[in-house]
């Protein structure tokens, strides 16, 4: 066995052109595969961690019935039990207090529906990076700060610069009147232009108090240390939690981002396949020019005493070796493209900024470098080849020797 491993890995090389363009063939397709599922997995996880960060984290910890009815009334006081319960969960990396509800924002000429979400500071900037977004102003140092942190394009509309006073007005806890002013101690610059227009910033203690909600909050976002792990946690979660309590996924809360990404997952794979196909025809071509060369080579080793099987097993080699080869190859020469797109994602400008924006999707084009990625493509690239590699198989155990070497 050892002598035909030795003889296919020469005959590789005993016609380098030939060997280099089958080569280069394989190389290409794998190359391509990649790039192309790196950039659609990583545009799904840019997707996915708009919504993680942003919102819901991974896990969300809640009242019961607060998702369905996400009024301030279905808020709760936390207590040492839901305390510990979180702090057991080792794959809990972060749990982010927050208190979210809507309110009238005025600057005395224009007025706007937003969201106000009241923050720990220090857990919120772990969470999502605030404090790096701040273009103007101060960021919050302890959870009983004053004033207001808004959105650039809301203080466009709003027609308000840094130091002004924004009015809230609103329904606070068991129907009590939320109102106040607080000046603009920061304005900050999100890539969603969602957030940047429609949702205000308050420190927890300063949110609480609008709202008569002392001491309550309406949810805790949880963030993970490994997310394939998500499911155990949320159910060690739910099972440490009486039924006061609701546990829920990002998938649960975010459907409607979920269909999406199932959607264009699908036409993705059929764009994939479709490039398969491409690449299974360039292979075959390449593999079929290869043996109409080699026909007299073929030949000559059967007449000499060589068994037509041995003579398959080697060419069966020899398809596996190209296979491999371009295989690495491919993936060696993707990966530092693919690894300076992932630290520097393209960022989409115009109408396709646009459309991202609008559905909440920060405008930008990262790549995934999930190794499972490369292992996939790479092992479906080898099949494709080495099912290519069968028709010299049939041609070695078919043809006619004398009628070859008479060409």
């Amino acid at each position: 066995m050892m002598q035909l491993i030795k003889l296919a890995w020469r005959n590789l090389w005993r016609s380098r052109r030939r060997t280099l363009i089958t080569l280069a063939s394989v190389l290409m397709a794998v190359a391509l595969a990649i790039a192309i599922r790196s950039l659609q997995i990583g545009v799904y996880g840019n997707m996915i961690g708009n919504a993680v960060r942003f919102s819901t984290g991974y896990i969300q910890i809640h009242a019961a019935g607060y998702y369905d009815d996400q009024s301030i009334n279905n808020s709760f006081v936390s207590d040492d039990n839901l305390q510990s319960v979180i702090d057991a969960q080792q794959n809990i990396s972060l749990a982010v207090p927050r208190l979210e509800s809507f309110a009238l924002a005025s600057s005395g000429q224009h007025t706007k529906g937003v969201g106000v979400m009241g923050i720990h500071p220090d857990a919120e900037s772990e969470m999502n990076n605030l404090n790096e977004k701040i273009v103007q102003g101060t960021y919050f140092k302890t959870d009983s700060d004053t004033g207001i942190l808004i959105g650039d394009g809301l203080a466009d509309y709003l027609k308000l610069n840094l130091g002004d006073t924004l009015v809230l007005l609103g329904q606070g806890f068991q129907g009590a009147t939320a109102a106040g002013k607080f000046p603009i101690r920061a304005i900050f610059h999100f890539p969603l232009e969602e957030i940047n227009n429609t949702l205000v910033y308050l420190s927890l203690g300063e949110a609480q108090t609008l709202f008569a909600a002392q001491n309550r909050l309406t949810s805790y976002s949880i963030m993970l240390n490994d997310p394939k792990k998500m499911d155990r946690t949320r159910n060690h979660l739910q099972a440490g939690l009486d039924e006061r309590w609701e546990v829920m996924e990002w998938p649960a809360m975010n459907k409607a981002l979920v269909q999406e990404i199932q959607g264009d997952n699908a036409g993705g794979l059929i764009m994939l396949g479709i490039l398969y196909m491409v690449v299974a025809f360039g292979v075959f071509g390449t593999i079929l020019m290869m043996t109409m060369e080699r026909k007299k080579e073929f030949a000559v080793m059967v007449a000499i005493g060589l068994k037509p099987t041995k003579l398959s097993l080697i060419v069966i080699l020899e398809t596996i070796f190209i296979g491999m080869l371009g295989v690495i190859a491919g993936a060696v020469l993707i990966l530092p493209v693919l690894i300076y797109l992932h630290w520097n994602p393209i960022t989409l400008t115009g109408a396709a900024a646009q459309a991202y924006q609008e559905y909440g999707i920060e405008p930008i084009l990262p790549t995934s470098l999930d190794p499972a990625l490369f292992i996939n493509q790479g092992i479906l690239v080898l099949i494709i080849t080495c099912i290519s590699g069968l028709y010299p198989i049939l041609y070695v155990n078919r043809f006619k020797i004398a009628e070859t070497l008479k060409i």
